[in-house]
């Protein structure tokens, strides 16, 4: 099931390149424990996908597109061997790493939420499931390197920001279905007045005019 921002092109770009920024800090993370390239791999792939991999699983949509997604799955394993080669030179990009890093937490955010909603999930559940997708990789990635989850050591707004951004997005989606019922049930009324203005034109024109409808005698005298 696709939902609409997985149909726009920059959602689209956006969301791969926060997927190779994540899977880049994932591997820094793991580099600086001084872990194997297993572990830094498996550690970017977490931190992208691991969200995206819990929100799945409780929405009952499996397999985990984290597993069954080719371009997501690439692109993970990409950022692990280029945290390997070139590690040092990706530190330097700390602002650029920021800045998608932002874009992605909301991107992730908003289309957890969507795709809870078009599950059917209630507001309050879609709300949760979307800040899983925008927070839980990262608390996944932490706990599994034996770190303090970002979500509680990071100074910054973190997690707020993802929150108002589900907030959001749930009162938007019921907007917009409540126009779509509204023009929905506009098109049948409409529908419907071009009928019922023939048979009132009818009846209007049978009182000018009074015309009988034929008599038992009449259709049996036809009939011979």
């Amino acid at each position: 099931m696709q939902v609409a921002l997985e149909n726009n092109i920059v959602f689209v770009v956006i969301e791969y390149l926060a997927i190779l920024c994540w899977g880049l800090s994932g591997g820094l993370a793991a580099i600086r424990k001084g872990y194997d390239i297993f572990t830094i791999m498996l550690c970017g792939w977490l931190t992208a996908l691991g969200g995206g991999l819990v929100r799945d699983v409780m929405l009952g949509a499996l397999p985990p597109v984290g597993i069954t997604d080719k371009g997501y799955v690439l692109t993970t394993l990409f950022s692990g061997i280029i945290v390997v080669v070139a590690h040092p030179e990706i530190t330097k990009l700390k602002w650029t790493m920021t800045v998608i890093d932002a874009l992605g937490l909301g991107l992730f955010a908003v289309s957890g939420t969507a795709k809870a909603l078009a599950y059917g999930s209630s507001g309050m559940t879609a709300v949760f499931l979307g800040m899983f997708t925008a927070l839980a990789g990262g608390l996944i990635r932490d706990i599994f390197i034996g770190d303090v989850p970002m979500i509680i050591r990071d100074k910054h707004l973190y997690a707020v920001p993802s929150f108002i951004g589900c907030i959001l997005t749930v009162l938007v989606w019921r907007g917009a279905a409540a126009l779509l019922h509204e023009h929905y049930q506009r098109k049948k009324l409409l529908k419907k007045l071009p009928d019922a203005g023939m048979v009132g034109e009818m009846r209007d024109i049978d009182n000018d005019r009074a015309y009988p409808l034929p008599r038992e005698g009449v259709l049996a005298a036809a009939a011979r």
